[in-house]
């Protein structure tokens, strides 16, 4: 890894590549699209993205590319930025200053669920982790229009997690490994609502107040679950990438 770096910067590369590596193990790609990105500390106004044409498992922390909160290219490279990872990363890192990583995600599972009108229900335990963390933002077209900043922004507000009617899925944690957590849970709790509303049989609803005392829950034990969920996440990589990681913890 390039040396001129500082250490938070060098760490944001290390946990970024590691997210995007394991996405790919997930099977939650879609060729060369979707991004995620990560704003790097010690350094303001700017976050960081992958390589426009890669796939995430040729992602490496040398090659991701620093960019502005308007998409303007930071760092010396010769690829270049997806201009929708720029509108959607760009506008959700400059409105929340609280949120250091945003994933953005066209799985099947994602779409199909942000598809139907009544969006990602609570009828499993993976979806109270998100209960009333949920936003949705109605379909504009593909994400290149610097209109639809306004929009995102808005139907974000201060959630963490947005459904993109027929578009995919956005998430926004304050850290790397919080992002990803927050991904997996969405994208187990869409799994279970298909394969549940596929049965064809009655659901069985959950209370509100359980609803509300499984998300408290889920929220008081988020900071202490976080640190091991990232490890063992980490531990399914064979990369170099994840060593300084795994000996830093």
């Amino acid at each position: 890894m390039r040396t001129h770096i500082s250490e938070k910067e060098r760490q944001t590369r290390l946990e970024l590549t590691a997210a995007y590596h394991l996405a790919g193990k997930f099977g939650w790609t879609d060729l060369i699209y979707t991004h995620f990105t990560a704003c790097i500390p010690d350094q303001e106004g700017c976050f960081l993205i992958n390589p426009f044409g890669l796939h995430f498992h040729e992602v490496t922390p040398d090659n991701l590319i620093k960019v502005d909160f308007d998409g303007n290219i930071l760092s010396d490279t010769t690829y270049e930025i997806n201009p929708a990872g720029s509108v959607i990363h760009g506008a959700t890192h400059a409105a929340r200053p609280d949120v250091a990583c945003v994933l953005h995600l066209h799985t099947a599972n994602g779409v199909a669920v942000s598809s139907v009108r009544d969006g990602l229900l609570p009828i499993s335990q993976h979806a109270l982790h998100l209960y009333g963390d949920i936003a949705y933002h109605d379909y504009e077209g593909i994400a290149m229009r610097e209109e639809e900043k306004v929009t995102i922004v808005r139907d974000l507000g201060m959630k963490k997690v947005m459904l993109l009617r027929n578009h995919g899925t956005l998430i926004a944690g304050a850290t790397v490994p919080e992002a990803f957590m927050l991904a997996y849970m969405l994208e187990k709790a869409a799994e279970m609502q298909i394969k549940t509303l596929a049965q064809g049989m009655p659901i069985c609803v959950v209370p509100t107040e359980v609803c509300e005392r499984a998300y408290e829950q889920a929220l008081a034990k988020r900071e202490k679950h976080l640190k091991l969920e990232w490890l063992a996440l980490l531990r399914l990589l064979d990369t170099p990438y994840v060593r300084p990681l795994l000996n830093a913890a």
